[in-house]
C-alpha cells in the first residue's frame, strides 16, 4: 500500500521522510476495523516520533499519523458489519487500564497512542480499535482530519481540565498551531475573552479574523505587562499553553489570581524557569493535560458535526510531498493544519 515513512530516528525529522509505493497492507485484529484513508493530519507528535521518545521503541520505517478520516472496508472479528462502508474519524488515544501494582492504588490513564506506539494514519490504510472511531456521515474529510486531536486536546485541557466558564479571560501563547487554534475556537464557543501571543504579526492579523479580542507580539521579552493592560491589571483566568519552556515565566506571571495554567506540551523545552513565590501567593494552579477519552471525543466532535466549531487548515498535500509537508511544521511556518489527502 502507499505510505509515509520515517525511515530512521532524527533531527531534523523531514529528510528522513518518504513517500513509498510498497508498504504491506494492514490486516484488522479482532476488535478493530481497517479504514480506507481519505484524509490524515499532522501533528507535532509526529515530529517527536521522528526524534524519538524515551522509552518508546519504534520499528523503522515506520508511519506516523495520529488524525484520519475514511472508510471502513473491512472488520476484523467480533465487530458489527454494519462498519463497513461508514465514513468515520479516529481518536488515536486508545485509553487502557493500568497494569495493577501490589500495594498501589490506580494513579491514571495508561494511554497508547496510534501513530506513537504502533504505526498510524499516514497511509492508504490504518487499523484502530472500533470502539476509537465515530461516524460522521457526509462531513468534509480533509476539515475532520484537521479537527480530530487537536481539538480533543484543548477541549480536555480547558473544559475538564481547568473547567473553562462563559465570561472567563484565557490566554493563548504561540497561536498558529492546531492545539491553539482549537483552544481559541473552543474558548469563543465558550463566550469567553481571549488574548493570543505569537512571534509572528502576521500570524496575529490572521487570529484576529478567527475572533481573538487582543494580541500581543512575543519578541522574547516578558509580554505579561500587555496581557494585564489588556485585563485592566487583573491578568487571566485561564493560560491554555503547549509552547513550554519559552513562555512559562510570562505565563505565570499573567495569571490572576486563583487562575490555571494547563500544559500539553512544551515545544521549546521542559525545563522553563517559573515563580514559585507567585504560585503560592497568588494560589495558581498548574494543570497537566493529555489527549481525551471517547466521551471527551464526542462532545467535541458533536460540535464539528453541528457545525459550532471549525478546523483551520493551513495547506493540503499530497502524500508524495509528505518531506515538504513535515519540513513546513518543523520549521513553524504553519497557521491551522498541514494535511495529507489520499
Amino acid at each position: 500500500m502507499r505510505a509515509i515513512e520515517v525511515l530512521r530516528q532524527g533531527t531534523p525529522v523531514a529528510p528522513n521522510v518518504r513517500f513509498t509505493g510498497g508498504r504491506s497492507e494492514c490486516i484488522p485484529a479482532p476488535g478493530e476495523v481497517r479504514v480506507r484513508t481519505e484524509a490524515s493530519a499532522l501533528n507535532h507528535l509526529d515530529l517527536w516520533v521522528g526524534r524519538g521518545l524515551p522509552g518508546i521503541e519504534v520499528q523503522w520505517p515506520t508511519i506516523g499519523g495520529s488524525d484520519g478520516v475514511g472508510i471502513v472496508d473491512t472488520v476484523g472479528a467480533g465487530v458489527d458489519a454494519a462498519w463497513v462502508g461508514k465514513r468515520v474519524i479516529l481518536n488515536a488515544a486508545v485509553m487502557r487500564p493500568e497494569a495493577p501494582r501490589p500495594g498501589h492504588a490506580p494513579s491514571g490513564e495508561d494511554i497508547f497512542m496510534i501513530g506513537e506506539h504502533c504505526p498510524g494514519t499516514h497511509a492508504e490504510y490504518f487499523v484502530a480499535p472500533a470502539t476509537n472511531v465515530l461516524e460522521i456521515g457526509d462531513i468534509d474529510p480533509v476539515h475532520a482530519a484537521a479537527f480530530g486531536l487537536t481539538h480533543l486536546t484543548a477541549w480536555r485541557m480547558l473544559v475538564t481540565r481547568a473547567r473553562l466558564q462563559a465570561g472567563m479571560t484565557v490566554l493563548i501563547p504561540g497561536i498558529g498551531g492546531g492545539v491553539a487554534l482549537a483552544a481559541l475556537g473552543i474558548a469563543r464557543h465558550f463566550g469567553c475573552t481571549t488574548i493570543v501571543t505569537s512571534r509572528h504579526a502576521a500570524k496575529l492579523e490572521r487570529a484576529k479574523t478567527l475572533g481573538a479580542n487582543f494580541t500581543v507580539l512575543d519578541t522574547g521579552a516578558d509580554w505579561s505587562r500587555e496581557v494585564r493592560k489588556a485585563t485592566a491589571g487583573r491578568g487571566v483566568d485561564i493560560v491554555a499553553e503547549s509552547v513550554g519552556k519559552a513562555v512559562h515565566l510570562p505565563c505565570i506571571k499573567s495569571l490572576a489570581r486563583g487562575g490555571t495554567l494547563v500544559t500539553c506540551g512544551c515545544t521549546t523545552g521542559a525545563d522553563g524557569t517559573t515563580d514559585l513565590a507567585r504560585i503560592f501567593w497568588n494560589q495558581l494552579s498548574i494543570i497537566g493535560s493529555t489527549m481525551g477519552s471517547m466521551d471527551e471525543f464526542r462532545s467535541v466532535i458533536a460540535l464539528l458535526q453541528s457545525g459550532a466549531l471549525r478546523a483551520t487548515v493551513d495547506q493540503v498535500f499530497e502524500p508524495a510531498a509528505a518531506e515538504a509537508a513535515y519540513a513546513r511544521l518543523e520549521a513553524g511556518e504553519q497557521f491551522g493544519k498541514l494535511v495529507f489527502k489520499w
